[in-house]
């Protein structure tokens, strides 16, 4: 998502360090805090890195690791200005505390592509700072100048008389010096680590399984709760008999909620039984007609109303309305689940002492941790939340439903009850990515080049509710990302944004604002190249002069393509840009498309300038799994709605991209200097557009809504 903070313009000026009592350990951290921040008590010390007596490293994970590959990234970092081996570091989950851990925003979550571009040079800062007083100390010791002594591999060595001594001996020493006013960062030139492919540190883990999910959470005594909430968007729980239920095996008590029923058992196959055999009634509310077709009638109709302007150059509007030969469009983006492969899941204790312990796994722990506390009635110092791997984000967990509904219903058990959301359960309440209408115009001149344009977008701001503040007088950055700095050479550009919150509860889907409009815009842009009758890639490169970065990241990706080639019948190849997130990534797609309307991908080639790489093999996993689950949507992803419940309930009706239906991907990383951006959700937002162009090159229709549908795209 788009925020208010861009890289390099916080002040880096809080550093804290304290040194253990006794056996001492070296405690460092950089991080840009303001406000109430900067005023942290030495209990609660924004201490990255502890350096331990024992040559130990621990390395304290201000974001979680939800697959993206953060707990790779940031280690290497350290460890590249440190001087250890990566292998050396030892990971630690934060635990919730948003005051020591949520700065810059004063919020402790991880999303938006933002984790790398926060955390490069704060973690940087605090690997050089613990290897520049790691230095002085053993300078100091030996009686020699500092920077007649170097730190390699965990040690620190004086060359010239052959002495070395391992940090650890260090530590005690230098917790007592004051650390330099200037830190000496290193060329990126002489980096060992970053930039360099680097195995994952969680790979065994997972390999072989010794990783904790939030669903591995265990306890003694532990039950098990699964959950039916009202079908019905907005209905209420008006009865339930629960007699059958009881006496089946292992169920041990049903837990009514104001929305939706629990039913508590020995294990998930008996909560699920009973849960079957309960008899509910429920108040469906005023929802209980809503339609797909309403959402998407609002949302057009929506266009019509004035909207907060996030970008007004020149007169776009005068231009357009003066020019009768305009090209205009209408774009639909369908509301979509996150189908996260972990499904929502939370153990909850609530204990006789007034306190309460959580296992789960959340984009905003601390978030998780308060919100829960307010339903147990407890003060959140009360509440302790184990934060564990993520086995899927894609924004679905910067949301706290399920830890507060775990929590109400532990608050009527005795003893550790674990939450689990069926797949059902988990697709039809999802938090789902809202339906938007999209307007497009633009004014075309002799030589075919847009002189005018204007987009105008209509649709839930998820901003507002998550983040208030991160409104700009009004305006819900996230909803126009991508469209406030749409590359091209544009003289007339207008982007809009007019907020239509509907009764459908949406929230962040990976690739955010960007992922849905520039989907738009590039498809768009395919349509201003075929009515200037000129080629798509020769279109955009003509019209990116102040944009050199996008020009090359579409020279790349086009050339790898074999762009221009002749493709057989029903075979296309799209082209598509996306720049967000401080990222540039152009996409090409192959498809070819069937008599009967079946899409088939064959290959995506994708060019990122994503600035200074610090993992390449993480970069480019990041790029194959943001580009599956964007061919995921465009192919096949739609929730729809049916007097006022999710029709879709499993991956049966919701499906997602199998192995046999993934393309080839090929990834080139372009090289660049530049600050770091975002690359977590990129490869979902330039990927849409781009196979939209590639069905239109195959088979002459302009896809507007997705998904593709077959009956559509047939052979006439």
């Amino acid at each position: 998502m788009n925020t208010p903070y861009a890289p390099g313009t916080v002040s880096r000026r809080s550093f804290l360090k304290v040194a253990a009592a006794a056996g001492g350990s070296l405690m460092v951290g950089f991080w840009p805090v303001e406000g109430e921040a900067a005023a942290a008590t030495a209990a609660d010390l924004n201490a990255f890195i502890a350096i331990g007596a024992d040559d130990s490293i621990v390395l304290t994970m201000p974001k979680v690791e939800m697959g993206q590959g953060t707990y790779t990234s940031i280690p290497m970092l350290i460890a590249e200005e440190l001087e250890v081996d990566l292998d050396k570091i030892q990971l630690r989950h934060a635990p919730p505390n948003a005051k020591v851990y949520g700065a810059p925003f004063g919020d402790q979550f991880t999303g938006g592509s933002l984790t790398i571009r926060l955390m490069y040079e704060p973690m940087r800062q605090t690997g050089a700072a613990a290897r520049m007083v790691l230095v002085q100390a053993a300078a100091n010791e030996w009686k020699v100048p500092a920077d007649s002594c170097r730190a390699e591999h965990g040690e620190v060595v004086h060359a010239a008389s052959g002495r070395r001594v391992k940090y650890g001996k260090l530590v005690a020493a230098a917790s007592q010096i004051a650390v330099p006013e200037k830190i000496a960062l290193k060329d990126p030139k002489d980096f060992k680590l970053v930039g360099k492919p680097a195995k994952r540190l969680d790979a065994k883990g997972k390999t072989d399984g010794s990783a904790m999910f939030g669903i591995d959470a265990q306890a003694k005594g532990l039950k098990v709760a699964v959950v039916a909430a009202s079908p019905v968007i907005g209905g209420k729980l008006k009865s339930v008999n629960d007699a059958k239920a009881r006496k089946l095996r292992g169920v041990r008590q049903v837990v009514k909620l104001d929305n939706a029923v629990a039913v508590v058992a020995d294990n998930y196959w008996y909560a699920k039984q009973g849960l079957a055999a309960l008899d509910i009634v429920w108040d469906e509310g005023k929802y209980a007609r809503l339609t797909t077709d309403d959402v998407r009638n609002t949302m057009v109709a929506a266009l019509k109303k004035p909207g907060h302007i996030a970008r007004n150059d020149g007169d776009a509007s005068k231009a357009l309305a003066a020019d009768g030969k305009r090209v205009e469009a209408l774009y639909i983006n369908p509301m979509l689940a996150h189908a996260t492969m972990e499904p929502m899941n939370c153990t909850v204790h609530v204990k006789g002492d007034g306190t309460a312990e959580i296992w789960t796994g959340s984009q905003v722990p601390a978030r998780a941790r308060d919100d829960a506390a307010k339903v147990l009635g407890l003060a959140p110092e009360k509440v302790t939340l184990h934060n564990h791997y993520i086995g899927g984000g894609f924004g679905r967990r910067l949301y706290t439903d399920y830890v507060t509904q775990a929590a109400a219903v532990a608050k009527q058990v005795k003893g550790p009850v674990k939450l689990v959301w069926s797949r059902e359960e988990d697709i039809q309440h999802c938090l789902f990515r809202g339906l938007y209408a999209h307007s497009v115009s633009a004014s075309l001149d002799a030589q075919g080049k847009p002189v005018a344009f204007s987009h105008k977008i209509a649709g839930p701001s998820n901003l507002a509710a998550f983040a208030p503040g991160w409104l700009k007088d009004g305006l819900d950055i996230d909803n126009v990302e991508g469209s406030d700095i749409f590359s091209y050479d544009i003289p007339n550009m207008r982007s809009e944004y007019t907020q239509e919150d509907g009764p459908v509860p949406t929230a962040f889907w990976r690739g955010v604002g960007p992922t849905r409009n520039m989907t738009v815009l590039e498809s768009f842009m395919d349509e201003l190249a075929l009515k200037a009758g000129q080629d798509p890639l020769a279109y955009r490169l003509s019209l990116l002069s102040k944009q050199p970065r996008a020009a090359e990241v579409l020279k790349v990706a086009a050339q790898k393509a074999g762009w221009g080639e002749k493709l057989p019948a029903r075979s296309g190849r799209g082209i598509a840009l996306m720049r967000a997130w401080g990222t540039y990534l152009a996409q090409v797609v192959d498809v070819t498309v069937s008599d009967d309307g079946e899409v088939a991908v064959k290959r995506v080639v994708c060019a990122v300038d994503c600035g200074q790489v610090v993992n390449p093999d993480t970069v480019v996993a990041q790029i194959q799994s943001g580009i599956n689950y964007g061919l995921t949507a465009g192919l096949f992803g739609v929730i729809t709605l049916k007097d006022g419940r999710v029709e879709q309930s499993n991956f049966h009706d919701y499906p997602i991209l199998r192995m046999s239906q993934a393309p080839k991907i090929d990834v080139v990383l372009v090289q660049s200097s530049e600050a770091p951006g975002g690359i977590g959700e990129p490869g979902t937002a330039g990927v849409g557009a781009a196979l939209t162009n590639a069905v239109f090159a195959a088979t002459g229709v302009r896809v507007r809504e997705m998904p593709l549908r077959a009956e559509l795209l047939k052979k006439v």
